[in-house]
């Protein structure tokens, strides 16, 4: 082999074991996403994980796949729910009822949403804590953005006006399934 054939091979070998590298830390990094059975999540995102529907459409199945029954139909776009399974193209979700159903990857955001399920207004604060000044009152039933949890409160949003309440007051944060993923499609029990 000549001098200049080694040197092309050498550079050669040097980026297929570079690409190696990468490859081997992408699978590793993805490596930690795990579903509630221990197998690895399709997507490397963990599970339980908070996204919303994106449309005021929205079929929920008996399974992951357009042959399966459609259970019934969301209209709230924006709605927070917890994917607690997973498949490449369907999300097996919890909804605020606690209803279980699966729905197409297309159909869900990774945008952050605040659901109240109560009948009262939870007071959206200026700062975290209860003593802060109230800038408005997240009505019952009703969907907001969700920014970020921290210190056991949620930042929230609608247009200009941002605020705080608490996490344990909504739907659409936490970091425990609030289904078991294992249960059957269908209403909560």
């Amino acid at each position: 082999m000549s001098s200049k054939s080694r040197s092309r091979f050498q550079s050669l070998s040097r980026r297929i074991a570079g690409a190696g590298a990468i490859l081997c830390l992408g699978v590793m990094a993805g490596a930690g996403a795990t579903m509630p059975d221990g197998r690895p999540t399709p997507t490397g995102l963990e599970v339980p994980r908070w996204v919303s529907l994106k449309s005021s459409e929205v079929r929920a199945r008996t399974g992951p796949g357009l042959d399966y029954g459609i259970l019934w139909e969301y209209r709230a776009a924006g709605l927070p729910i917890q994917v607690i399974a997973e498949t490449r193209e369907w999300r097996k979700i919890c909804d605020p009822e606690g209803s279980v159903a699966w729905v197409h990857r297309s159909v869900v955001s990774a945008r952050r949403g605040a659901f109240n399920a109560s009948t009262d207004e939870i007071p959206v604060r200026s700062h975290r804590s209860e003593e802060a000044g109230v800038k408005a009152r997240f009505s019952p039933r009703s969907v907001i953005s969700l920014d970020d949890c921290k210190d056991g409160w949620c930042e929230v949003r609608a247009r200009k006006l941002r605020g705080w309440v608490p996490e344990s007051s909504i739907f659409g944060a936490g970091d425990r399934p609030l289904c078991d993923a294992s249960r059957p499609a269908g209403e909560a029990e």
